[in-house]
């Protein structure tokens, strides 16, 4: 009976979990890059240990040194052994974070030769005071690496987004849904992957897509979007207003102009001669959302929206000529330049349909073809400057994605790339370093031994 309501709440847990609409994979490869360069990370941090003043007895002699003295030592260390790991987990605000640094670490042997004036009575210690340099030593790289854990490489992760804004309409979501899976060869992490009107920032979409899946390993990096991430950006774009768009007088081709002129001669001569040779508005209207569907064969964009023809008179309210509605499907070609993710859109599909009768639906035909050649050449480039921009994808400053290669599945899509560090760890951590320990080292003490746990090495 337990184990079967062991299981039960586990499938309940399980069905209300939050589908993540991005995925991000690391692998061994990214792994052993991101380790090197964290190594010669730690390796400057490590040279920042100084040996602080040594005082002792023994026998008749007593000792003090202090800043070296006038004379010099001239130390090295042998037998070195550290051994460390980070935690990784996602903090209340879903940002990824270094929440623990585990660290072993010993000095077997050291070797000084002294100078200076006391030089000589020196030599004659140096077993004693190289024992209390060792110790010293000992007690000092491990809250170097904590420090360098977790405070200077969380300033690092502090610049991968998690809600931020992608322009002054729609940001976007990166929050982590769960701790980071680390297994032999990859590290995992889901994000929400979600936009978000600005104007409405609680607001969330359900997500009732597909989750996507990563499963390869042959490049170092590995994203993965789902027609929910798309769909979300769509739908916050529509919520926040910005899918319409109105063309009047200059604005409107002038040959698409001439042929709406005389497609709705009757109903112009019908008007007042104030209002005959008014300028022309053409507004297009998306109804709803847009939607995104994934296929191996491509991504293509569903969308549906009201197109009018009007007279703007001035001074005079306006003279609406014809009102029909556009189905349009566009192709949609997603690339990932630096950390930008893009969308290129080309219209393929088009077609314009009078939802009062089928009559005023064949009366509508001769203007199919200008006005899908309207939409290639005058809206679709003022829809892609936009989708040019790209948003950024969840990584961290100085890293950038290389030779990527995009594969799409039912329902999801994946970009492959390697990682490129376009700045070093080190420049980027100055650039971010907490004030408080610009000028002088922060506590450096870890906090009481933890047990082992699962870490990313």
């Amino acid at each position: 009976m337990a184990l079967f309501w062991a299981l039960f709440f586990a499938l309940v847990a399980g069905a209300h979990a939050e589908i993540p609409g991005c995925k991000l994979r690391i692998t061994s490869q990214a792994l052993e890059l991101v380790k090197q360069e964290g190594l010669r990370f730690l390796e400057q941090e490590l040279e920042t240990i100084t040996i602080p003043d040594l005082r002792g007895r023994e026998g008749p002699f007593a000792y003090n040194i202090s800043d070296y003295d006038s004379g010099y030592i001239n130390a090295s260390a042998e037998g070195i052994s550290i051994r460390t790991a980070l935690r990784l987990s996602g903090d209340p605000t879903g940002r990824i974070k270094v929440s623990n640094v585990s660290c072993k670490a010993s000095v077997s042997r050291m070797h000084a030769a002294f100078g200076g004036t006391f030089g000589k009575l020196y030599e004659i210690l140096s077993t004693f005071i190289t024992s209390g340099m060792r110790f010293l030593l000992n007690q000092q790289i491990c809250p170097v690496l904590y420090h360098a854990g977790t405070v200077l490489l969380n300033s690092l992760l502090d610049t991968v987004p998690v809600r931020s804004s992608v322009d002054n309409l729609v940001g976007i979501d990166y929050s982590l849904l769960k701790d980071p899976e680390v297994s032999a060869s990859n590290l995992d992490m889901d994000f929400r992957g979600s936009f978000f009107p600005l104007a409405q920032g609680n607001r969330s979409f359900p997500n009732h897509a597909v989750e996507p899946q990563l499963q390869e390993e042959e490049r170092m990096v590995y994203v993965a979007f789902s027609e929910f991430f798309f769909d979300s950006a769509l739908e916050s774009y529509f919520r926040a207003g910005a899918l319409k768009l109105s063309l009047v007088g200059d604005k409107v081709p002038h040959d698409l102009d001439v042929l709406l002129r005389a497609s709705y001669f009757g109903s112009i001569m019908l008007q007042s001669p104030a209002v005959i040779d008014s300028p022309l508005k053409l507004e297009l209207k998306v109804l709803e959302p847009p939607h995104c569907t994934i296929k191996p064969s491509g991504t293509t964009i569903s969308v549906t929206a009201s197109v009018t023809v009007a007279l703007v008179p001035p001074n005079l309210p306006e003279v609406l000529l014809s009102s029909m509605i556009m189905d349009a499907r566009l192709s949609a070609k997603v690339a990932l330049q630096g950390k930008a993710l893009r969308v290129q859109l080309d219209l393929r599909k088009f077609r314009i349909y009078s939802n009062h009768s089928a009559l005023e639906s064949l009366a509508l035909i001769p203007l199919q073809a200008p006005l899908k050649t309207m939409l290639q050449f005058a809206v679709m480039p003022l829809i892609n400057e936009r989708t040019r921009r790209g948003v950024q994808i969840p990584l961290p400053e100085g890293m950038d994605f290389v030779r990527e290669v995009v594969t799409n599945h039912p329902g999801f899509l994946t970009i492959g790339a390697d990682l490129h560090f376009a700045k070093g760890l080190r420049e980027v951590i100055e650039k971010n370093r907490p004030a408080a320990t610009r000028d002088s080292k922060a506590s450096r003490a870890p906090p009481p031994s933890t047990p082992p746990s699962t870490a990313a090495v």
